[in-house]
């Protein structure tokens, strides 16, 4: 099986999705592109020189510490990586004009995590094998997806909103805390059983996500 058609298959399926919940005004290719790119470079850049910087500030060094395995999953990966991501939204997306409706949130937090998703899973499948690459087509890309349909759809809102920091900030802190909890069950695989949490975490997020992408399509459809 080709290494890089399985790695990046679960990124465009998803892609597509969401392009195609967006009924009402799609939005431009190129510009779809642009911040899909950002992901993959910009968002992946700002992640790998703040984990560093974290990983000096907050030494890490017992693998089995559900304290250090709490503070590696929230802040050193989820919230640097989630970071990294709403920073192109907030600040290249949300700016521009073609960002003109609530769901818009969606599409580019989307588009943007799936940059970041993409060349992720290549690395990870490359390294690792075919293996790698189908458990993740179904466990960490979804997950990506999930975080930032949730970030996604509070900057929508923020966009069209008075209280733009606010909603802003709200949907950068819902994606870290999901994207925080899927990470944290995982690191704790030390513990027996608990790596289920992961998947609980998973279901409840796609479940918010799916209600997320209804309300937006609804709220659409009555403006």
């Amino acid at each position: 099986m080709n290494l890089l058609l399985l790695a990046v298959a679960p990124v465009m399926v998803i892609i597509l999705y969401i392009y195609f919940k967006d009924k009402f005004e799609k939005e431009p290719i190129k510009f779809l592109f642009k911040n899909f790119m950002l992901g993959a470079t910009v968002s992946v850049l700002i992640t790998a020189i703040l984990s560093g910087i974290l990983i000096n500030l907050i030494p890490l060094t017992d693998s089995k510490s559900i304290i250090q395995q709490f503070i590696q999953a929230f802040v050193v990966v989820a919230l640097v990586e989630e970071f990294a991501k709403f920073v192109i939204v907030k600040y290249y997306a949300q700016n521009n004009k073609e960002f003109n409706e609530p769901f818009d949130g969606i599409v580019y937090a989307v588009m943007v995590s799936m940059g970041f998703a993409a060349l992720e899973n290549v690395l990870y499948t490359f390294q690792h094998g075919a293996s790698t690459g189908v458990l993740r087509a179904f466990t960490a890309v979804p997950a990506h997806a999930t975080f930032a349909i949730l970030m996604g759809y509070f900057m929508g809102k923020a966009k069209f909103s008075s209280n733009k920091t606010t909603l802003n900030l709200f949907g950068l802190l819902a994606a870290t805390l999901f994207h925080g909890a899927y990470d944290f069950f995982l690191f704790i695989d030390f513990v027996p059983g608990i790596a289920t949490g992961a998947f609980i975490s998973l279901a409840i997020g796609v479940f918010l996500s799916n209600k997320a992408i209804k309300k937006h399509t609804r709220e659409e459809h009555i403006l």
